[in-house]
């Protein structure tokens, strides 16, 4: 089902009923570095909740996300919330990583199981001596915080069309409720294109008694091939109607971007509609299509008085 078709009469709402972040990846070449600057400082303005820096799996990026995070933290007003994964790596390890965190001055990790060293789509086996599962991590991460008398906010993801591993909803539902046992005081969801999709699974996932926010995740649709290659992998579902969207676009990026846009508008604003005011952007480290739908729901830079402007000059 088609997000609704946008009203002439929606207006932006208030920027304090809002609340957006937007994650990021590491990058691996100068090149990517630049760009990744550029979309921070273009997105930075809009004063997200946080920004968050993913981490490879295994630990491969270990070095470049903690960069990164160091950099938000050292250059930025903004807060950074650092990824982490249990894949590969003892306890020792992933301790270790979290305790440079800390030190760092992170207040804000993203517990994730992460995937499979062999792939999306093998069996997933914990490695000997290290967490168990991302339930297992972020009470890991929490007694560690509490050793150091440091308070931090652990969030988790959560799976509006299910886990790919998870046999049942209601296995899927009870690993979310030992994470937020363990600790956890935030999901985000998996991207979707359905938002019946994510409104199906807050009333499931409600009803199991978990009340912590579910924050749905956007997916603002950059490339069409590559973003069907991700739904795959991640099982997420794409509806008919947008790949109809795109379809004939191959080789026309100019108005691939058009449509895009109108995509992750129609979808978010089909949300706010619904109730929901809280959204967690997937950026692919570009800041175009986010800082748009960004624009739409409301959220502009501070307003900038010719006086400030003049003492900022000066």
């Amino acid at each position: 089902m088609s997000p609704s078709e946008p009203r002439a009469s929606r207006v932006p709402q208030p920027r304090e009923s809002l609340r957006v972040s937007f994650e990021f990846f590491p990058p691996k070449t100068e090149e990517m570095e630049k760009t990744l600057w550029e979309s921070i400082e273009r997105l930075a303005p809009l004063r997200p909740d946080f920004v968050s820096v993913t981490y490879g799996a295994g630990g491969s990026t270990r070095e470049r996300t903690h960069a990164t995070v160091k950099r938000i933290l050292d250059e930025t007003a903004l807060t950074p919330a650092a990824h982490l994964t249990c894949v590969a790596a003892t306890r020792d390890e992933v301790d270790d990583v979290v305790r440079e965190y800390l030190a760092a001055g992170v207040r804000h990790i993203v517990a994730l199981r992460g995937d499979p060293v062999a792939g999306i789509g093998t069996a997933y086996a914990p490695h000997p001596g290290g967490y168990v599962n991302a339930a297992d991590l972020v009470g890991g991460i929490k007694r560690l915080a509490e050793a150091e008398k440091t308070d931090i906010e652990v969030s988790v993801s959560a799976y509006p069309e299910r886990h790919p591993e998870s046999p049942s909803d209601a296995v899927d539902l009870d690993m979310l409720a030992a994470k937020v046992d363990a600790g956890a005081s935030r999901a985000i969801t998996q991207f979707f294109f359905d938002n019946d999709l994510y409104l199906r699974y807050l009333d499931r996932v409600r009803a199991r008694g978990i009340t912590i926010p579910i924050v749905p995740g956007i997916l603002p649709v950059q490339n069409f091939k590559l973003a069907r290659a991700f739904a795959g992998k991640a099982g997420a579902s794409i509806p008919g109607w947008l790949a109809d969207r795109f379809d004939g676009l191959d080789d026309d990026p100019a108005t691939r971007k058009l449509i895009a846009a109108a995509v992750a508008a129609e979808q978010v604003l089909d949300l706010v509609d619904r109730g929901v005011t809280e959204f967690h952007f997937y950026t692919m480290n570009r800041a175009d299509l986010v800082y748009a739908v960004c624009h739409l729901l409301g959220l502009r830079p501070p307003a900038t008085t010719p006086a400030a402007a003049a003492e900022a000059a000066a």
